[in-house]
């Protein structure tokens, strides 16, 4: 299998201070990656490199075959082969687009309707991502109606519809109540488990929201990676107590993982 990622040796300095710090990371393909990790650790700065959104201060880093930074790499014709569904595209969204326009947009790489016409293609690609996302009834919506669940599951048919080589989650979960969160983590396996889905990077905090069919796991404390690997020998109570700074304990039932902490003694 080919490298969808690779970064040898990334760091990027702010103000003096290395946001991630010698990373060495690659994502095969066909692969589904989980970023886990505290506030502050370096999450969304790595999803803002695999995006080609943000170049590294040192080191390399290569997506889909492309050398960022590199003589003759163009990031506006490498862009359209990733996806991205986060609080950052969110924003730029307009909210009194409906939900089908909402997704639709993607197809020319857009964030607002103008005069574009759209093939009949187009509208039907929409249509079916967003049904495989539960959003049939909600094509006719305004997007900044919809409750933050049904956002999250609109970014995530949006960020599909070029069909793109790389699939970037940023937190999908986050402030999703427990309904929520279990309908979104259960249609996020359904996508994981697709042989023909695009390679896949998500970010969160919780192991909870970890979906099946993710297959690996980078832990990154402070800039700096703790372990990266299959979930089953990586994702530990050892390896997250590390990550996390407190003692937890991981378990693994019916293909999810939880977390908790020691009781106080």
């Amino acid at each position: 299998m080919s490298d969808v990622l690779e970064l040898v040796d990334v760091s990027v300095v702010r103000d003096g201070r290395a946001l991630v710090d010698d990373v060495s990371w690659s994502v095969k393909e066909g692969e589904r990656w989980v970023i886990l990790g505290p506030n502050g650790a370096g999450k969304t700065t790595l999803l803002n490199i695999a995006s080609s959104y943000l170049f590294p201060t040192r080191g390399s880093a290569r997506i889909l075959g492309e050398q960022l930074g590199g003589v003759g790499t163009d990031v506006f014709d490498l862009r359209p082969r990733i996806g991205i569904a986060g609080v950052a595209m969110a924003e730029k969204l307009p909210k009194r687009q409906t939900v089908l326009q909402t997704v639709l947009t993607a197809a020319y790489g857009m964030t607002a309707t103008w005069h574009e016409n759209y093939d009949a293609v187009d509208e039907d690609r929409a249509r079916a991502f967003l049904d495989r996302l539960g959003m049939t009834e909600y094509l006719d919506r305004r997007f900044g109606t919809l409750s933050e669940g049904e956002r999250k599951r609109t970014l995530i048919a949006r960020a599909m519809m070029t069909d793109p080589e790389l699939l970037l989650l940023d937190e999908p979960a986050a402030g999703l109540d427990l309904g929520g969160r279990e309908d979104l983590v259960r249609r996020l396996g359904r996508l994981a488990r697709d042989p023909l889905a695009p390679s896949m990077i998500m970010v969160t905090h919780h192991v909870e929201e970890i979906a099946p069919g993710f297959t690996h796991v980078l832990m990154i404390r402070q800039g700096k990676v703790l372990a990266a690997g299959p979930m089953e020998t990586e994702l530990t109570s050892r390896n997250l107590s590390l990550c996390f700074g407190l003692p937890l304990i991981v378990e693994h039932a019916s293909d999810r993982y939880t977390a908790h902490g020691l009781p106080l003694s």
